[in-house]
């Protein structure tokens, strides 16, 4: 995998023999195939011009791809402009189903509900939306619990996508093995995310660890902020990876063959 301006990590095995390449996936003749993009940019307070942004890097990914935004990547936690911010969603959502085509684009944004202020996650595909999901582990040393209400642990469930098996797991959630329980047998997971500069290299191990474990692809997208990692990545379930390092977008591709044969390779009981 290449993408300008990335970083790119090879693991090698105990044999010396590349685990990207095992003899089973010899016998894999056909794939589902499509392009693959983490975006990585920063959160500006003025709402329409992360639209414009956000709407500018989608127009430059492939017709084909999947595409995975940072957390709340329309308005940041905004939370002094709570009610602005939900007003905002509604908009943002008109004209990204408007434009995002035959991509499918997963994302992040605040939301008005029944039940109070939700960070939601919106899977938008040929202008529709196929797939939500509120945030349901909220981060308390971002004071997140006290605006936001929690989705159910119990809606984290995977979604299809024109027969590939996705997940989605929102920041915080990335450090809940019970949910990553919940989304095994997941072809792909998108991991979108606002991560603390802090803690730049968690973001890097786990998303690792749960293509690794999950034998899945991992689109992480983190946002450039001050005080985030900005350590977006496309992670294949050999370990393969490639990095932000200063890019806005970083573009793969996805394989089902790949899914395929590491869990043939290396069987441990994920179908």
């Amino acid at each position: 995998m290449t993408s300008p301006n990335s970083t790119t990590r090879k693991p090698t095995s105990s044999r010396g023999r590349s685990p990207t390449t095992p003899k089973e996936a010899s016998v894999l003749t056909t794939s589902n195939s499509r392009s693959v993009v983490s975006l990585c940019f920063p959160t500006d307070p003025d709402f329409d011009a992360n639209l414009e942004r956000l709407s500018s890097l989608i127009a430059q990914t492939p017709q084909d791809a999947i595409v995975v935004a940072p957390e709340v990547a329309l308005s940041g936690f905004a939370y002094d402009r709570f009610d602005e911010a939900a007003d905002f969603t509604l908009k943002a959502l008109d004209t990204l189903q408007n434009s995002v085509g035959e991509r499918l684009l997963i994302f992040t944004a605040i939301t008005r509900t029944e039940e109070g202020m939700m960070n939601v996650a919106y899977a938008l595909h040929a202008g529709r939306i196929i797939h939500t999901q509120a945030k349901a582990k909220l981060f308390a040393l971002g004071g997140e619990e006290k605006y936001f209400v929690p989705g159910s642990d119990r809606a984290i469930v995977p979604f299809e996508f024109e027969g590939i098996r996705i997940g989605i797991l929102i920041c915080f959630e990335l450090r809940f093995k019970t949910l990553w329980q919940q989304l095994e047998g997941c072809d792909l997971i998108a991991v979108s995310a606002q991560w603390g500069k802090l803690r730049s290299e968690h973001f890097v191990t786990l998303t690792n660890a749960l293509a690794v474990m999950n034998q899945c692809y991992v689109i992480a997208s983190d946002a450039a902020n001050e005080d985030t990692s900005g350590m977006g990545g496309i992670i294949t379930p050999f370990g393969g990876e490639i990095r932000n390092s200063g890019a806005q977008m970083l573009t793969s591709r996805y394989e089902s063959r790949t899914v395929a044969s590491m869990r043939r390779y290396l069987n441990v009981g994920i179908a």
